[in-house]
């Protein structure tokens, strides 16, 4: 079974109980769900109309832990500590997850330092013992712990519920990635456009270049031709050459005796 069909069963198993009590008894319900090992999503439970009506009475107070697990970190619990009651240790390791998950929205590179102070580590081979055996086999975050660095890259998290207002903020980023990106594609349609524009100058032109070229080569092979032939003119007409017949016809000169 993947985590999310398993975190949907979870929810619709508390979600139930939830309605099925009312006000005290509503405290064993909500530290049963912030304990447990597999559920890290709480808005469905603090939605549900007994839980709810919790705030403002004298049980309220289960109803800010269960907010706190939905939207707070270790660090709000530290400062809220005086208000809230005292945690169990699966609720302290739950939150200690979500903080991790929390700073994962913000940062894929979480380094060292700050995680050890966000989740009271206190050396190094704690805080990536938690983050292998608690955070990582647990599936809720994939990524690399880099020693030489001193940080988490963070490949991978699983989301955690949308805080109030949040939903609003999210929708004007994609709004405004929407609008980049359709900036973008009429870029890359104009640098289409204008590449095929040039490609076809490219093609005209490289035409024009070789009917050039054809014509000056049958320039040349016509004037070759002419030349042939006029020299060939010049060779085969008779120049100087006579006969023997004309030779016999002409007279002949008479030699002087020599005194």
């Amino acid at each position: 079974m993947d985590i999310e069909q398993k975190q949907a069963e979870l929810i619709d198993h508390f979600v139930k109980q939830a309605s099925a009590q009312k006000g005290a008894a509503l405290g064993f319900v909500i530290v049963e769900a912030t304990s447990h090992p597999s559920l890290f999503a709480f808005s469905e439970i603090l939605a549900v109309p007994t839980v709810a009506e919790l705030e403002g009475t004298e049980n309220s107070v289960y109803f800010e832990v269960l907010r706190l697990f939905a939207h707070g970190t270790w660090s709000d619990y530290k400062s809220n500590r005086g208000s809230l009651p005292q945690l169990v240790p699966d609720q302290v390791l739950k939150l200690k997850q979500l903080t991790v998950l929390a700073l994962a929205e913000t940062n894929k590179v979480l380094p060292y330092d700050q995680l050890m102070l966000e989740l009271d580590v206190t050396n190094v081979r704690e805080l990536e013992d938690f983050l292998i055996n608690e955070c990582m086999y647990a599936g809720i975050v994939r990524g690399k712990l880099d020693q030489m660095r001193r940080c988490f890259e963070i490949q991978f998290a699983a989301g955690r519920d949308l805080r109030p207002g949040q939903l609003g903020s999210m929708i004007q980023t994609l709004s405004n990635w929407l609008e980049t990106s359709d900036n973008l594609l009429i870029s890359i349609q104009e640098k289409i456009k204008w590449a095929d524009t040039m490609s076809e100058l490219d093609k005209k032109h490289r035409k024009e270049v070789e009917d050039r070229v054809e014509e000056v080569k049958k320039s040349i092979s016509t004037k070759a031709e002419v030349d042939f032939r006029g020299l060939e003119d010049i060779y085969s007409e008779p120049a100087g050459v006579m006969d023997y017949e004309e030779d016999r016809s002409r007279p002949k000169r008479r030699r002087h005796p020599r005194c």
